[in-house]
Protein backbone atom coordinates (compact mmCIF):
# COMPACT_ATOMS: atom_id res chain seq x y z
CA UNK A 1 0.00 0.00 0.00
CA UNK A 2 1.39 3.67 -0.59
CA UNK A 3 2.26 5.91 1.57
CA UNK A 4 1.43 9.58 1.15
CA UNK A 5 3.53 12.03 3.11
CA UNK A 6 3.14 15.67 3.06
CA UNK A 7 5.86 18.45 3.37
CA UNK A 8 5.21 21.36 5.28
CA UNK A 9 5.80 24.10 7.20
CA UNK A 10 4.11 27.13 8.62
CA UNK A 11 6.53 30.08 7.19
CA UNK A 12 7.94 30.07 3.62
CA UNK A 13 11.51 30.01 3.00
CA UNK A 14 12.63 27.34 5.45
CA UNK A 15 13.51 24.79 2.52
CA UNK A 16 10.34 23.03 2.26
CA UNK A 17 10.63 22.78 -1.45
CA UNK A 18 14.01 21.84 -1.21
CA UNK A 19 13.35 19.19 1.28
CA UNK A 20 10.86 17.84 -1.16
CA UNK A 21 13.14 17.31 -3.69
CA UNK A 22 15.75 15.57 -2.05
CA UNK A 23 13.71 13.35 0.48
CA UNK A 24 11.31 12.60 -2.73
CA UNK A 25 15.02 11.81 -4.79
CA UNK A 26 16.60 9.99 -2.01
CA UNK A 27 13.96 7.80 -1.45
CA UNK A 28 13.82 7.05 -4.99
CA UNK A 29 17.67 6.12 -4.65
CA UNK A 30 16.46 3.49 -2.54
CA UNK A 31 14.36 1.59 -4.93
CA UNK A 32 11.25 3.26 -4.16
CA UNK A 33 8.70 4.10 -7.26
CA UNK A 34 8.59 7.76 -5.74
CA UNK A 35 5.79 10.41 -6.89
CA UNK A 36 6.35 14.33 -5.95
CA UNK A 37 3.34 16.55 -6.27
CA UNK A 38 3.49 20.04 -6.31
CA UNK A 39 0.19 21.49 -4.65
CA UNK A 40 1.56 25.27 -4.82
CA UNK A 41 -0.45 26.80 -7.31
CA UNK A 42 0.54 29.83 -9.14
CA UNK A 43 3.74 29.75 -7.42
CA UNK A 44 5.26 26.40 -8.89
CA UNK A 45 8.99 25.87 -8.01
CA UNK A 46 9.48 22.35 -7.55
CA UNK A 47 9.70 21.77 -11.33
CA UNK A 48 12.62 24.76 -11.24
CA UNK A 49 14.63 22.71 -8.69
CA UNK A 50 14.16 19.00 -10.35
CA UNK A 51 15.90 20.38 -13.27
CA UNK A 52 12.91 19.22 -15.64
CA UNK A 53 11.05 22.60 -15.61
CA UNK A 54 11.36 22.72 -19.44
CA UNK A 55 9.61 19.64 -19.92
CA UNK A 56 6.53 20.36 -18.16
CA UNK A 57 3.27 20.10 -20.93
CA UNK A 58 0.41 19.04 -18.10
CA UNK A 59 -0.09 19.75 -14.74
CA UNK A 60 -2.01 18.86 -11.58
CA UNK A 61 -4.84 20.92 -12.70
CA UNK A 62 -4.86 19.78 -16.12
CA UNK A 63 -5.12 16.40 -14.51
CA UNK A 64 -7.73 17.22 -12.19
CA UNK A 65 -9.67 18.99 -14.92
CA UNK A 66 -9.44 16.05 -16.96
CA UNK A 67 -7.53 17.80 -19.84
CA UNK A 68 -4.68 15.50 -19.38
CA UNK A 69 -3.84 11.99 -17.64
CA UNK A 70 -1.49 11.09 -15.06
CA UNK A 71 0.62 9.04 -17.77
CA UNK A 72 0.65 12.49 -19.62
CA UNK A 73 1.37 14.54 -17.02
CA UNK A 74 4.23 12.50 -15.22
CA UNK A 75 7.74 13.44 -15.69
CA UNK A 76 10.25 10.98 -15.44
CA UNK A 77 13.52 12.25 -13.41
CA UNK A 78 16.37 12.00 -15.06
CA UNK A 79 18.72 10.85 -12.16
CA UNK A 80 16.59 8.91 -10.24
CA UNK A 81 14.88 5.85 -12.23
CA UNK A 82 11.98 4.95 -9.70
CA UNK A 83 11.16 9.25 -9.74
CA UNK A 84 8.17 11.13 -11.23
CA UNK A 85 7.30 14.80 -10.79
CA UNK A 86 3.58 16.07 -11.27
CA UNK A 87 4.01 19.96 -11.41
CA UNK A 88 1.56 22.34 -10.08
CA UNK A 89 -0.07 24.87 -12.41
CA UNK A 90 1.78 28.50 -12.91
CA UNK A 91 -1.15 30.60 -14.29
CA UNK A 92 -4.41 28.32 -12.84
CA UNK A 93 -7.03 30.03 -10.37
CA UNK A 94 -6.29 28.26 -7.02
CA UNK A 95 -9.81 27.20 -6.81
CA UNK A 96 -9.52 24.53 -9.47
CA UNK A 97 -7.54 22.23 -6.48
CA UNK A 98 -10.58 20.57 -5.32
CA UNK A 99 -10.60 17.69 -2.80
CA UNK A 100 -12.18 15.49 -4.61
CA UNK A 101 -9.39 16.05 -7.87
CA UNK A 102 -6.58 15.76 -5.30
CA UNK A 103 -7.90 12.24 -3.86
CA UNK A 104 -8.57 11.02 -7.50
CA UNK A 105 -5.23 11.89 -8.38
CA UNK A 106 -4.00 10.65 -5.49
CA UNK A 107 -5.96 7.09 -5.99
CA UNK A 108 -4.55 7.08 -9.77
CA UNK A 109 -0.93 7.05 -8.55
CA UNK A 110 -1.70 4.37 -6.16
CA UNK A 111 -2.92 2.06 -8.93
CA UNK A 112 -0.24 2.57 -10.67
CA UNK A 113 1.51 1.35 -7.96
CA UNK A 114 3.58 3.96 -6.31
CA UNK A 115 5.33 3.15 -3.19
CA UNK A 116 5.66 6.15 -1.73
CA UNK A 117 3.51 9.61 -2.74
CA UNK A 118 5.32 13.01 -1.46
CA UNK A 119 2.82 15.70 -1.32
CA UNK A 120 5.06 19.07 -1.61
CA UNK A 121 2.87 21.74 0.11
CA UNK A 122 2.90 25.37 0.17
CA UNK A 123 3.64 26.95 3.27
CA UNK A 124 0.62 28.84 5.88
CA UNK A 125 -2.56 27.27 5.71
CA UNK A 126 -4.46 28.22 2.65
CA UNK A 127 -6.30 25.94 0.56
CA UNK A 128 -3.29 24.15 -1.27
CA UNK A 129 -1.29 23.66 1.88
CA UNK A 130 -4.63 22.14 3.44
CA UNK A 131 -5.35 20.15 0.77
CA UNK A 132 -1.40 19.15 0.48
CA UNK A 133 -2.28 17.90 3.97
CA UNK A 134 -5.68 16.05 3.97
CA UNK A 135 -4.89 13.06 3.01
CA UNK A 136 -1.35 11.93 4.40
CA UNK A 137 -0.30 9.27 6.34
CA UNK A 138 3.25 10.68 7.36
CA UNK A 139 4.71 14.65 7.71
CA UNK A 140 7.61 16.14 7.99
CA UNK A 141 7.49 19.37 9.43
CA UNK A 142 9.82 21.61 8.27
CA UNK A 143 11.48 24.35 10.51
CA UNK A 144 14.18 26.73 10.78
CA UNK A 145 16.31 27.12 14.36
CA UNK A 146 14.08 30.59 15.01
CA UNK A 147 10.82 31.57 16.76
CA UNK A 148 8.64 32.68 14.02
CA UNK A 149 9.49 29.51 12.49
CA UNK A 150 8.84 27.33 15.06
CA UNK A 151 5.99 29.04 16.44
CA UNK A 152 4.18 28.84 12.59
CA UNK A 153 5.57 25.39 12.95
CA UNK A 154 3.21 24.32 15.93
CA UNK A 155 0.23 26.09 14.38
CA UNK A 156 0.62 23.39 11.46
CA UNK A 157 0.64 20.60 13.70
CA UNK A 158 -2.61 21.58 15.39
CA UNK A 159 -4.54 21.34 11.45
CA UNK A 160 -2.66 17.78 11.11
CA UNK A 161 -3.93 16.95 14.38
CA UNK A 162 -7.45 18.18 13.41
CA UNK A 163 -8.34 19.21 10.22
CA UNK A 164 -6.85 15.97 7.82
CA UNK A 165 -8.58 13.08 7.13
CA UNK A 166 -7.11 10.88 9.30
CA UNK A 167 -8.16 13.24 12.41
CA UNK A 168 -11.66 13.45 10.70
CA UNK A 169 -12.52 9.95 10.27
CA UNK A 170 -10.91 9.52 13.92
CA UNK A 171 -8.03 7.33 12.62
CA UNK A 172 -4.29 6.58 13.56
CA UNK A 173 -3.06 10.37 13.64
CA UNK A 174 -0.85 11.57 11.41
CA UNK A 175 2.65 10.44 12.64
CA UNK A 176 4.33 13.71 12.45
CA UNK A 177 8.61 14.46 11.82
CA UNK A 178 10.38 17.30 12.97
CA UNK A 179 12.94 18.14 10.97
CA UNK A 180 15.00 20.97 11.12
CA UNK A 181 16.86 22.93 7.85
CA UNK A 182 19.61 25.88 7.87
CA UNK A 183 20.92 24.52 11.20
CA UNK A 184 24.42 26.60 12.22
CA UNK A 185 26.19 25.25 15.03
CA UNK A 186 27.84 28.29 15.68
CA UNK A 187 25.26 30.40 15.91
CA UNK A 188 23.54 28.59 18.31
CA UNK A 189 26.27 28.67 20.22
CA UNK A 190 26.41 32.10 19.98
CA UNK A 191 22.71 32.26 20.81
CA UNK A 192 21.64 33.41 17.87
CA UNK A 193 19.87 30.50 17.51
CA UNK A 194 17.65 28.05 18.71
CA UNK A 195 19.20 25.02 20.33
CA UNK A 196 17.64 21.49 18.72
CA UNK A 197 16.44 20.98 22.66
CA UNK A 198 14.55 24.72 22.39
CA UNK A 199 12.67 23.39 19.68
CA UNK A 200 12.10 19.92 20.61
CA UNK A 201 10.23 21.00 23.80
CA UNK A 202 8.53 23.67 22.01
CA UNK A 203 6.99 21.03 19.01
CA UNK A 204 7.68 18.11 21.05
CA UNK A 205 7.10 15.54 18.20
CA UNK A 206 10.58 13.28 17.37
CA UNK A 207 13.39 14.95 15.59
CA UNK A 208 14.07 12.94 11.83
CA UNK A 209 16.86 15.33 11.10
CA UNK A 210 18.60 18.06 11.35
CA UNK A 211 19.81 19.54 7.73
CA UNK A 212 23.13 21.97 7.73
CA UNK A 213 23.24 25.67 6.92
CA UNK A 214 25.04 25.59 3.25
CA UNK A 215 25.14 28.02 0.43
CA UNK A 216 25.11 24.43 -1.85
CA UNK A 217 22.11 24.06 -1.35
CA UNK A 218 21.30 27.77 -3.33
CA UNK A 219 23.64 26.29 -6.13
CA UNK A 220 22.12 23.36 -6.28
CA UNK A 221 18.63 24.80 -6.95
CA UNK A 222 20.04 27.17 -9.39
CA UNK A 223 21.18 24.35 -11.26
CA UNK A 224 17.90 22.35 -10.76
CA UNK A 225 19.85 19.54 -9.00
CA UNK A 226 17.81 18.22 -6.01
CA UNK A 227 20.50 18.99 -2.66
CA UNK A 228 20.76 15.25 -1.98
CA UNK A 229 22.70 14.62 -5.21
CA UNK A 230 25.83 16.86 -4.03
CA UNK A 231 27.83 14.17 -3.51
CA UNK A 232 30.41 14.77 -0.92
CA UNK A 233 28.69 17.33 1.06
CA UNK A 234 26.96 17.30 4.64
CA UNK A 235 23.80 18.39 3.10
CA UNK A 236 23.34 15.71 0.82
CA UNK A 237 24.51 13.15 3.44
CA UNK A 238 22.00 14.47 6.27
CA UNK A 239 19.32 14.21 3.55
CA UNK A 240 20.26 10.64 2.83
CA UNK A 241 20.21 10.06 6.89
CA UNK A 242 16.57 11.61 7.18
CA UNK A 243 15.66 9.09 4.86
CA UNK A 244 17.59 6.34 6.17
CA UNK A 245 15.19 6.95 9.40
CA UNK A 246 12.22 7.52 7.90
CA UNK A 247 12.85 3.78 6.77
CA UNK A 248 13.42 2.62 10.11
CA UNK A 249 17.19 2.56 10.27
CA UNK A 250 19.50 3.83 13.22
CA UNK A 251 21.51 6.92 12.19
CA UNK A 252 23.17 8.83 14.79
CA UNK A 253 22.96 12.91 14.22
CA UNK A 254 25.78 14.52 12.44
CA UNK A 255 26.22 18.14 12.22
CA UNK A 256 25.07 19.56 14.77
CA UNK A 257 27.93 20.27 17.16
CA UNK A 258 30.07 23.03 17.06
CA UNK A 259 33.73 22.67 16.97
CA UNK A 260 35.98 25.66 17.60
CA UNK A 261 38.70 26.03 15.57
CA UNK A 262 42.39 25.01 16.91
CA UNK A 263 45.41 27.66 17.49
CA UNK A 264 46.70 26.96 13.94
CA UNK A 265 43.32 27.90 12.72
CA UNK A 266 42.85 30.71 14.46
CA UNK A 267 46.29 32.36 13.43
CA UNK A 268 46.75 30.89 9.69
CA UNK A 269 43.27 30.17 8.28
CA UNK A 270 43.60 26.68 7.92
CA UNK A 271 41.36 24.04 7.53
Amino acid sequence: MAKIIVVTSGKGGVGKTTTSASFASALALRGSKTAVIDFDVGLRNLDLIMGCERRVVYDLINVIQGEANLNQALIKDKKCENLFILPASQTRDKDALTMEGVEKVINDLIAMDFTYIVCDSPAGIESGALLAMHFADEALIVTNPEVSSVRDSDRILGILSSKTKRAIEGKEPIKEHLLITRYNPKRVSEGEMLSLTDIQEILRIDLIGVIPESEAVLHASNQGLPAVHLDGTDVAEAYKDVVSRFLGEQKSLRFVDYQKPGLLQRLFGTK
